[in-house]
């Protein structure tokens, strides 16, 4: 604004001179500010303009490019303040509105009016909705804390274990007075569902809780004996009070109050009584704990012929919430606080997820922690930036119940696969599907980096190749469906845009192309060091994945990862020699700007900042060097595995490993005769589910049936086929 008056005055000054000599605005300079100091009574304005005069005083303002420098520096400033204010023309507000509610402070600048109103006008108006809508944000939270679990060691069932307890002495239910609540942000309940929890028991049609299920309530009296304060000496005479066992018809279930009052269930399935896998339990508990122990209160209200409409208003209005959990995740209650937080504080955020931690030991684990750190780093933060992120972990997440129960989310959800990209795309990568659907209704998933979570990865080279082997095929379904619905997303979630989608279009193709990326740049390595033509090297870099893939067609699956385990091997051996022929390349031609030298001092020079910008997580630099040899492995080898085995539908990962570094026991084999007539019984006998010399024994138990329950709890959602399904 002053820039103006400083050019006049400078104009004016070379006037008043009457002569034809250069007059420089550094000469200028010294003129003005030998008059501001010898006239001190001068206006306030004529001070502002030597002032400014002052700071110009590096330029000459004699020269264009001096003056066109200045002038582009202030449209820049104008630019920006523009682009900063431009909310103000969408606002709504009534047409007498108050000045708390414009305005975030009642105070203005005199000298900057304009700017100081537009910086100061709230983002949001508080309106009478907006204010209930806030006010509905202050209410206690409903959070249903489900881990599912299936064949976790001892170690990871009490790392969950122990999270949950934490969490329950950080949020008590009830205050010293033992009447009332201590905290009001929010309360909650731990369910566990335990995948394929029972085994049949020789010459008896009823089975017995398995020794992973064992395991886990061994761990749950430790736990709470820790929590609780007792004595060592003294644990096999001390009880856990308030235990109940019930029968139901998807197995059994176990109610523990937690020494502060919250509760924590175990559901207990069979396998043969309801559907098993990770994907059936997300929606067991999703329909009973919405579906069900949510709205029920709404429908009993709606049966006393209250107003449909204003019920619909205050189901929308819910405060609930669930934290999806994997059972071996670490976490601590900051995390889950901070993800509370983000939901209650953004209305159209369905889902975050926090960074997810791999733990164990091992260069399986190394590589592990090198790519989860870049892959939350740079893609998670890139995704939450520019859009939305794709996928929130199923091993720590918060899901708003509201964007769970909208149309075509539980619901679709629960499809049951028929086709062959329904194995691939709903069951091999539920979490990255589920993420999918709430895309498609509009809502926003987010990743808050502060969230931490831990979780054991794969320490076994098998492992890990079966677990990827689920994850490949399960993200290029879901980005290809995100794709192919890119006009509907883009106009029905406002944080997906089509720049962003044909970003995602980008990096899939970088993805197909990577295995050729990579012969490729083996190709030149070997041209380069062999001394050989490009067409004999790039035949030479194409033969080992050729042979790999002819013989995954005829091998076993364990067969396919040793010998991709060995060719691994050899490759990571190719990457140093690699390596080393892009230094040699750089210094016998004297220069660093050759492609490869560029792209591999580029990638070390984001990797470095970016740890830099993550000083608790810079050692995960040095894993960098095991991820960059193993490149080929990851992105060669892995992908022909996981092409050729896309018809296998199983796990992959703890299908062999004990609980409790027991040896996994024995089942015995039943006819077909025996098997039916055992899954028509209920198999839940919790007497035979404890043995005399375990810890378990000490456990106050209760068996009661449902249906005589002192306190009403409902049965859970039986997901599975037909009765005339059944009876086939």
């Amino acid at each position: 604004m002053f820039i103006i008056p400083v050019i006049v005055y400078y104009q004016e000054y070379k006037i008043s001179l009457n002569t034809t000599e250069s007059i420089t605005f550094t000469s200028y300079c010294n003129v003005a500010m030998d008059a501001r100091n010898q006239s001190l009574n001068s206006s306030v304005f004529s001070h502002l303009v030597w002032d400014v005069t002052q700071t110009l005083c590096f330029l000459d303002m004699s020269k264009i490019t001096d003056i066109g420098m200045l002038t582009g520096a202030a449209v820049s400033w104008w630019i920006g303040l523009l682009l900063a204010t431009l909310y103000v023309w969408n606002l709504n507000i009534y047409r007498i509105q108050k000045t708390q509610d414009l305005f975030t402070r009642r105070l203005y600048e005199g000298a900057f009016i304009e700017q100081s109103l537009l910086l100061n006008t709230r983002f949001h108006i508080q309106t009478k909705h907006m204010k209930n809508q806030f006010n509905g944000c202050d209410s206690t939270a409903m959070v249903y804390l489900c881990a599912t679990m299936w064949h976790e060691t001892y170690k990871e069932m009490m790392n969950i274990i122990i999270s949950i307890f934490r969490l329950d002495k950080y949020r008590p239910k009830k205050g010293p007075e033992k009447d009332e609540t201590k905290f009001d942000d929010f309360t909650f309940e731990a369910h566990i569902y335990f995948d394929d929890a029972f085994e049949s028991v020789e010459r008896s049609q009823k089975g017995q809780l398995n020794e992973y299920a064992k395991s886990l309530v061994v761990i749950i009296a430790e736990v709470y004996g820790i929590f609780k304060g007792i004595d060592e000496e003294l644990f096999r005479v001390q009880h856990i009070p308030d235990q109940k066992v019930i029968r139901t018809p998807y197995g059994g279930r176990l109610v523990i109050k937690m020494p502060h009052g919250n509760n924590i269930i175990v559901h207990f399935k069979d396998k043969n009584l309801i559907r098993h896998k990770k994907r059936w339990s997300q929606v067991m508990y999703l329909y009973y704990l919405l579906g069900w122990k949510l709205m029920t209160k709404y429908y009993n209200r709606l049966e006393q012929y209250e107003d449909d409409n204003t019920l619909r208003e205050e189901i929308q209005k819910h405060n609930t919430y669930i934290l999806a959990l994997d059972g071996d995740t670490d976490f601590h209650p900051a995390s889950v606080m901070l993800l509370i937080d983000r939901l209650k504080m953004y209305p159209r955020v369905g889902a975050a997820c926090g960074r997810i931690h791999p733990t164990g030991s091992g260069p399986v684990v190394w590589f592990q922690k090198f790519e989860y750190a870049v892959s939350h780093w740079l893609q998670k933060t890139a995704e939450h930036v520019f859009g939305c992120v794709l996928c929130s972990s199923g091993c720590f997440s918060l899901l708003r119940a509201e964007a769970l129960m909208d149309d075509n989310v539980m619901k679709k959800y629960s499809t049951k696969s028929t086709e062959a990209s329904h194995y691939i795309q709903y069951d091999q990568g539920e979490d990255r599907w589920l993420c999918t659907l709430l895309l498609k209704q509009g809502w926003r998933v987010e990743y808050n980096a502060a969230s931490d979570a831990y979780t054991s990865a794969p320490e076994d080279f098998k492992e890990l190749y079966n677990q990827r082997r689920r994850w490949g095929p399960s993200t290029m379904a879901n980005v290809v469906d995100l794709l192919g619905s890119t006009n509907i997303i883009s106009k029905r979630n406002p944080s997906i845009s089509k720049p962003y989608m044909l970003y995602q279009l980008f990096a899939m193709i970088a993805t197909i192309l990577a295995p050729s990326s990579i012969c490729l740049m083996i190709a030149g390595s070997l041209s380069f060091i062999l001394g050989l033509s490009n067409s004999v090297a790039l035949v030479l870099a194409v033969i080992p994945p050729a042979i790999y893939l002819g013989l995954c067609f005829k091998l076993k699956a364990d067969t396919q990862i040793t010998l991709a385990a060995v060719l691994s091997a050899l490759y990571a051996f190719l990457m140093l020699v690699v390596t080393m022929s892009i230094i040699g390349s750089m210094v016998k031609s004297g220069t660093i700007f050759t492609p490869s030298s560029i792209f591999i001092i580029a990638m070390s020079i984001i990797y470095t900042i970016t740890a830099l910008m993550h000083p608790q997580e810079l050692p995960l630099v040095f894993y960098g060097f095991l991820y960059i040899i193993c490149i080929p492995s990851a992105y060669l080898l892995l992908t022909i595995y996981s092409m050729v085995n896309m018809n296998s539908t199983s796990w992959g990962t703890r299908e062999t490993k004990p609980a409790a570094g027991a040896a996994t026991p024995a089942v015995t084999q039943e006819t077909p005769k025996q098997r039916v007539k055992s899954s028509l019984q209920q198999l839940f006998c919790w007497g035979k589910c404890k043995e005399p010399s375990q810890r378990s024994q000490d456990v106050h138990d209760i068996m009661i049936p449902e249906s005589i329950q002192v306190e009403p709890q409902p049965q859970n959602t039986i997901v599975d086929d037909p009765p005339e399904d059944r009876q086939e």
